[in-house]
């Protein structure tokens, strides 16, 4: 009888609740960002809450019905271990806060519908309590998987001792990848059973606008190559490999605009800041919450080729040369390579990229080659639209009567 009231109740009012661990960087905030904000443009009465360990999660503007729950943030070391943000607060305590509070806001939420980006359990296992309780409540689970895990050999190694598969298997009634099918497939390398093949859907990547908010803002004037490595916690080196080559003297016919990101330590934001200006010829800003405003001014565009970037560079038709990470994940790298031999972006390797000839070299020729659409990418970005329709598809079924008995007449 609860559950019949309650689906009443919310066929005008559905909720929504997403999760974004946010251990490093930003990519995973901002691609529930932009699922929420298409979501609550498209159906009438959507409410979404984002719970995310980001620390900078108030920076970002969310719009009307879309909101977020920050819990305690955690960072990712570069041996794969994990300390809190805090320096008074132990790891073991940081962890139990969060598994705290993810469970408490599901169930005051009570939401109908619980999207979880990339991680199946949450940090450390922190959302396997609050799955069970959702599951119990008849709430829809879906896991959001980005185009490229990682390498199939590193995720094997990592999900094979955990089960993982199985876990996902049996805790969740969808997975959405975002990313078209022609593309990768996340879940390449691992002998995926074909319960959980079915439960797959392709969504296509997600396509980006520039936010009316941004339109407002001033941008750089003329011709410049936009260089920017999403938070910026691993993204100096490739700062500096850019640097050699406008120090080098090579003939690199735009200036280049640096965005750092809010991760980046001091002293590689002071050293870059510092050489940049020597150039002449590169701007430094420190951090753009808006850069799809700086990405459709740039005449071409270099990067690492995290989800995010990768998207924006499709969805305003850029130039781009992507110099991908290889440690401690090789995600970049995959991503990198199947976009190259598709035509939509040039790549260059890191070992490569520390050459200031080879690096002035891939400059000069990524402000002259074919813009994605030369290769045809409109078939790619339809992932928003697509979770739109999951997402509508899900409300249906949920707000569907059940089906009565009716008793067949006797026979005469």
């Amino acid at each position: 009888m609860a559950k019949r009231q309650r689906q009443l109740k919310r066929r005008d009012h559905v909720r929504i609740l997403m999760y974004s661990h946010d251990t490093f960087g930003l990519g995973h905030l901002r691609r529930c960002r932009a699922i929420a904000h298409a979501l609550v443009e498209r159906v009438r009465g959507l409410h979404v809450l984002i719970i995310s360990g980001s620390p900078i999660a108030g920076a970002f503007d969310f719009r009307v019905r879309v909101d977020f729950v920050k819990i305690p943030s955690v960072i990712k070391l570069h041996n794969g271990e994990y300390k809190s943000m805090s320096e008074h607060i132990e790891l073991d305590e940081t962890l139990d806060m969060r598994r705290s509070m993810i469970r408490d806001t599901a169930r005051t939420f009570d939401p109908d519908i619980f999207i979880v980006d990339k991680e199946p359990l949450g940090l450390n296992g922190e959302l396997l309590e609050t799955l069970h309780e959702l599951n119990e409540r008849d709430c829809s689970l879906v896991l959001g998987l980005r185009d490229v895990m990682d390498s199939p050999e590193q995720l094997a190694r990592e999900w094979a001792p955990k089960h993982m598969l199985e876990q996902i298997d049996a805790l969740y009634q969808h997975i959405w990848v975002y990313g078209p099918e022609d593309f990768w497939n996340p879940l390449t390398g691992l002998d995926a059973p074909e319960s959980l093949n079915r439960k797959l859907t392709y969504t296509g990547f997600l396509h980006r606008t520039v936010p009316y908010s941004a339109m407002r803002s001033s941008e750089p004037q003329g011709d410049f190559i936009l260089v920017t490595t999403g938070g910026g916690g691993d993204g100096a080196e490739l700062l500096r490999d850019v640097l050699a080559a406008y120090e080098g003297g090579h003939d690199i016919p735009f200036g280049a605009v640096f965005v750092l990101g809010p991760f980046m330590p001091a002293d590689d934001r002071e050293e870059i800041a510092r050489r940049a200006a020597r150039t002449g010829r590169v701007e430094v800003i420190d951090f753009d919450n808006h850069i799809e405003r700086l990405i459709t001014a740039a005449s071409a565009f270099v990067g690492m080729g995290g989800y995010n970037s990768f998207c924006e560079v499709l969805s305003f038709d850029k130039r781009a040369l992507i110099v991908p990470r290889t440690r401690p994940r090789k995600e970049q790298l995959v991503r990198a390579t199947r976009g190259a031999e598709l035509g939509l972006v040039s790549m260059l390797h890191p070992d490569q990229a520390r050459h200031p000839e080879m690096m002035a070299g891939a400059l000069r020729a990524v402000i002259a080659r074919p813009r994605p659409s030369a290769v045809g990418v409109h078939h790619m970005m339809n992932g928003l639209e697509t979770i739109g329709d999951l997402v509508e598809d899900l409300i249906r079924k949920r707000n569907r009567p059940p089906l009565s008995v009716v008793k067949a007449a006797p026979a005469t």
